[in-house]
């Protein structure tokens, strides 16, 4: 690695000392009982438009993200993009589902999309399923935050020499995770999104502003880029070719993005379901910054940051992954650095936060209450949330430290496919009760058995290339594995409601909607 910057590294320094601040001053905003699951879990669903605006941005738009978009645009081009219309797709999904669910979780105080299902379907071992899914899809994807870390400390010139005490900044930083979420709960990373978001919008427009004009104009930047790089390669004959993975990236993230648990725990947090549609109208601000971001993959290219010594330090580390960090610290003074370091690192707090407090909200709600201590009080609920939040944290830490970074990736691109094959329970589940929960569960197990083999058998790429009478369709494995899912849950349900009656629904149609709806 470089040496250290020392004017970046105390900008980043002082950021980190005001969020740390913040995350346990939140303790005291909209003060609540954090004795109680829903206070310290959800905030005390209390949440309005703005706050929710950041919170849920905060928690979609991760570090990983922002390292690892502009990365793929760097390394393989205009496939990136999918990242742009997935997006886009998600806002309809948001503004149609999610309220609802909001309404009937407010009703039956369900803090968990889990919750949710054990109520509308009644069957403890269908929402065990959809807890232990979201559990496990959760994890690397907090591992993946720490990851985004390692890249800006290693940017600072802080990773160097490898060993145990290349990892203590990192280490540090996950003590105050750790320390601020116990004490604070969601209050933590919802006050800090704030400062987080402002950062990134000030470094995302700085760079859109700044690089080009450095680099003679968006016409230079173009003309710079390799020809198979701007566009998708155009489909050989009996294949959809890139055009298809694209489209199953778009649709397939999109379907499962707000199924992942801290999706859920952000959106449950907001005060009312006029705040969740009112975001469904806003978050779109956020893809057009992505937009802006992805576009940073191709100035890096255009800068010719393979050639710089500050990419060559990087890379052997981290590959792609430190394309936009060696191009920050290229076209920018230390003290900007300093300040989009921050923002990036912020932004793996974010996140990693919500997710930990959300894994926990599923094993004490859905584990522990379900199947090991049937009636806790208010403060042995919320004090084992507690305490499984810092082990979640902990073992997410463990896993980035001692188990090679590729792994994560693997495992969160499986963790994708994984949380999509809770689709038909959770969302179908918003709109009918008409599937049979054994056809659920069993649809449930045979999506996620067959969506990991088709990950394997392709080495844990993205997409897999499904073969029907002669034409082939790249296309996103867990889209793939959601239709089988689907097709088993449709098919097996009128023949399981022949035969047995179903668990009551302890929801009402009137549940799902809200006279100031």
């Amino acid at each position: 690695m470089q040496d250290v910057n020392w004017i970046a590294l105390v900008v980043f320094v002082a950021l980190f000392g005001f969020i740390t601040w913040l995350g346990f001053a939140a303790a005291h905003w909209r003060k609540g009982d954090l004795d109680m699951l829903h206070e310290w879990g959800l905030g005390g669903r209390r949440f309005g438009t703005i706050i929710t605006w950041f919170l849920i941005g905060g928690d979609l738009y991760t570090a990983y993200t922002f390292i690892a978009v502009p990365a793929l645009a760097f390394g393989a081009g205009a496939i990136a993009f999918f990242a742009v219309p997935y997006t886009i797709l998600i806002y309809p999904i948001l503004f149609l589902v999610f309220p609802r669910l909001w309404y009937v979780c407010h009703k039956h105080n369900y803090v968990t999309a889990a919750d949710f299902v054990r109520g509308r379907f009644g069957n403890r071992w269908l929402a065990l399923a959809i807890t232990i899914t979201g559990i496990i899809a959760t994890m690397p994807y907090i591992a993946l935050q720490l990851v985004g870390l390692e890249v800006v400390i290693g940017g600072l010139g802080l990773g160097g020499g490898g060993g145990f005490v290349a990892e203590v900044p990192l280490i540090i930083a996950f003590i105050i995770l750790a320390a601020f979420t116990y004490s604070s709960g969601l209050r933590a990373p919802a006050s800090i999104a704030v400062v987080k978001d402002i950062l990134i919008y000030i470094t995302v427009f700085a760079a859109a502003i700044v690089i080009p004009i450095q680099l003679g104009g968006f016409g230079k930047i173009f003309a710079a880029v390799p020809a198979q790089k701007l566009l998708l390669a155009s489909p050989a004959a009996n294949t959809t070719g890139a055009y298809g993975t694209y489209a199953t990236l778009a649709l397939g993230s999109a379907l499962a993005l707000f199924l992942y648990p801290h999706s859920i725990t952000g959106i449950l947090s907001a005060s009312s379901g006029h705040a969740i549609r009112r975001n469904a109208a806003m978050l779109p601000g956020y893809s057009f910054m992505l937009g802006l971001l992805t576009l940073v993959g191709f100035f890096a290219i255009a800068a010719g940051v393979a050639n710089l010594p500050e990419f060559a330090a990087g890379f052997k580390e981290f590959g792609n992954n430190f394309a936009v960090p060696a191009l920050l610290l290229h076209s920018f003074p230390s003290w900007f650095v300093g300040i989009a370091f921050a923002a990036i690192g912020i932004g793996a707090l974010v996140p990693a936060a919500i997710m930990s407090i959300a894994a926990a909200n599923l094993y004490t709600r859905n584990i522990h209450r379900e199947f090991i201590n049937k009636n806790p009080t208010d403060r042995q609920e919320a004090q084992m949330a507690k305490w499984v939040s810092l082990i979640v944290k902990f073992g997410a830490l463990v896993f980035i430290l001692f188990v090679p970074t590729q792994y994560a990736i693997q495992l969160q691109l499986l963790g994708g496919i994984w949380i999509i094959q809770t689709l038909p329970a959770v969302m179908l589940g918003v709109y009918t009760r008409w599937f049979n929960d054994w056809a659920l569960l069993i649809g449930w197990a045979i999506g996620m058995t067959v969506g990991t083999a088709m990950a394997v058998a392709v080495n844990f790429a993205a997409t897999y290339p499904l073969t029907i009478g002669g034409f082939t369709v790249p296309g996103y494995a867990a889209l793939y594995a959601l239709v089988i899912n689907l097709v088993v849950a449709i098919v097996l349900t009128p023949m399981l409601r022949a035969i047995s009656t179903p668990p009551s629904d302890v929801t009402a149609e009137g549940d799902y909607v809200s006279g100031r709806a």
